[in-house]
């Protein structure tokens, strides 16, 4: 795994040992990051399940000023933390060891631009984090949540939460949504 571009272009990042993360392909994060460009300068990115980091660290190398990474993994925690130092990007992190829905709850201070998740598939985790993102302090009209989830995966209760879907991008085993506060 490695970062696509900006200013870390090139270098390799580490994964956790184990099959307890998927690592987005490298295909799959330039179509995603294409589409995310124009949020990114300048941006609070916030990378919940991170995994090894590799989409807030690709974030932070196309221009976002800071990115929190959340995991709760002691694992991955430690690779995310290699892989930001290895990147050069140790100042702009903020990593917190913690699980996700805690965090959510009370650990970003930021008024977040951009939410990426990556959760673990089928465990209903991205509605569970996208209940308690609808009343997060660090949300608002602005902010583009973006979550990664198998194909097959509903999202018919999004209205109920009071967002909108912006756009889905589908791949052949998986998909990206893009969602927002309000109405369209």
């Amino acid at each position: 795994m490695r970062v696509i571009a900006g200013s870390a272009r090139r270098l390799l990042l580490k994964t956790p040992e184990g099959m307890d993360t998927r690592p987005t392909t490298d295909r799959i994060k330039e179509t995603l990051f294409n589409m995310l460009m124009p949020y990114l300068p300048g941006a609070v990115f916030v990378d919940l399940f991170s995994g090894s980091g590799g989409i807030g660290i690709e974030a932070l190398s196309r221009g976002a000023a800071k990115a929190y990474f959340v995991e709760s993994s002691q694992k991955a925690v430690a690779c995310i933390t290699e892989n930001v130092a290895h990147t050069h990007l140790t100042d702009k992190a903020v990593i917190l060891k913690q699980d996700v829905f805690a965090a959510i709850r009370g650990s970003i201070r930021d008024t977040a631009d951009v939410i990426f998740m990556d959760p673990p598939y089928s465990q209903e985790y991205d509605k569970k984090a996208l209940e308690l993102l609808k009343d997060a302090p660090f949300v608002n009209e602005d902010t583009l949540i973006v979550v990664e989830a198998a194909l097959k995966t509903d999202f018919h209760y999004v209205q109920e939460l009071g967002f909108h879907i912006e756009k889905e991008k589908t791949y052949k085993t998986s998909k990206h949504m893009f969602i927002k506060k309000g109405t369209e």
